[in-house]
């Protein structure tokens, strides 16, 4: 029989829709695969549409997902979805911090002021305000896993301030909310995604830079050591999987790049 890792346990997905795109988003990824691995699923986003198509994937594989609609840099929105994971679902296994973006961002000289403040907000207030909502929870419970999304935009050359800046803040605060909840029997972890081909990265991000989708994917597989190809959401759902389940009983506090090899290089 094959070992389900997340049987009867309860996952909360923070950013569980996606931009329109020609493949599947991270959130979603992880929402369908931890639907096939057993888990129950409290579905966040603010795109109605898109949060919806998530939870039937979810339900095709025979798994059951309650959503949770609205913005998760308020903090109305974050203590709804864990009190319907802890009070509806039954618990409160598992939190994936995904919420982000780099809409608008540039250099530090270039980028809008008020663009830089509304990515910093999305990326490290939905953050803080999720793992504020569910620590008291899985304190309570005697344990659970927090894994949070940064992004190997940490690790190399890109030129949006805003962006390198608040994922670079997800991965300190990650670290943090490990060493203060170890005693508790909380593991959290962050993953550092690289060149994934994922809406958001690549059929949101063609246009804004001029180039058809063709032309940008390939400029992007172009920049990964490991193969010429970036990665799917797929490979960043296993990492989230590994670190969310018991496998990783044993890890907290680590970032996990999932990248081919992009941040290897250096100069």
């Amino acid at each position: 029989m094959a070992f389900v890792r997340l049987a009867g346990e309860v996952a909360v997905i923070a950013g569980a829709g996606q931009a329109p795109g020609e493949t599947i988003g991270n959130g979603r990824a992880m929402a369908v695969l931890f639907a096939r691995e057993g888990a129950d699923l409290v579905l966040i986003d603010v795109d109605e549409a898109s949060v919806a198509e998530t939870a039937r994937l979810v339900e095709a594989e025979g798994g059951k997902a309650r959503v949770v609609l609205g913005d998760v840099t308020t903090e109305e929105v974050c203590a709804e979805a864990v009190r319907v994971a802890d009070e509806e679902a039954g618990g409160l296994d598992v939190l994936v911090c995904n919420v982000g973006t780099n809409r608008g961002d540039g250099g530090v000289t270039s980028v809008d002021l008020a663009v830089w403040e509304r990515i910093m907000a999305l990326n490290t207030r939905s953050m803080l305000l999720m793992c504020r909502a569910a620590l008291p929870v899985m304190r309570r419970r005697g344990g659970g896993a927090i894994v949070t999304i940064s992004s190997a935009a940490t690790r190399v050359s890109l030129n949006q301030i805003a962006y390198k800046m608040s994922k670079a803040a997800v991965e300190q605060a990650t670290t943090a909310v490990a060493d203060a909840n170890a005693r508790h029997g909380i593991r959290a972890n962050t993953i550092l995604p690289g060149l994934i081909e994922t809406p958001m990265g690549v059929d949101q991000q063609a246009p804004e830079v001029g180039m058809s989708r063709a032309d940008w994917a390939a400029l992007r597989d172009a920049k990964v050591p490991l193969g010429r190809r970036m990665g799917t959401a797929w490979d960043v759902a296993h990492a989230a999987l590994y670190l969310g389940s018991d496998e990783s009983r044993f890890v907290t506090g680590v970032t996990l790049p999932v990248d081919g090899g992009q941040s290897l290089r250096v100069g």
